[in-house]
């Protein structure tokens, strides 16, 4: 999942498009799967430092990704680390088990621009 999908940044349409579904399916399986004691929640990180896609990406996307992580002043570095996301997820997998069908943005404040 992403945080991209509470953001509406420009150059990552497609990648947006592509991750709404899980969002769906995230509602859709907590129903499903609830009556057998399963819940369902996704988790939806802020920017993250990940080069493999700046190969397949423009130079401006690029940038515009670097950047706009500097919206975070929670983290070490702008961006989201793999730190701030364990937490919720030892959280979801304990205590959490309550919350389901939902999306969690856990991105130190990204999406509220």
């Amino acid at each position: 999942m992403t945080s991209l999908l509470g953001a509406y940044t420009p150059f990552y349409a497609a990648y947006e498009g592509l991750k709404a579904p899980v969002e769906h399916f995230t509602r859709a399986a907590s129903k499903e799967l609830g009556g057998r004691g399963i819940s369902v929640t996704a988790i939806g990180p802020g920017p993250m430092d990940t080069p493999f896609f700046y190969p397949a990406e423009e130079k401006e996307a690029v940038e515009y990704h670097k950047t706009a992580a500097a919206l975070s002043p929670f983290s070490k570095t702008g961006l989201t680390d793999i730190e701030d996301i364990v937490p919720w997820i030892t959280f979801m997998v304990s205590g959490g088990w309550w919350m389901t069908g939902q999306t969690i943005l856990v991105n130190g404040g990204y999406t509220t621009k």
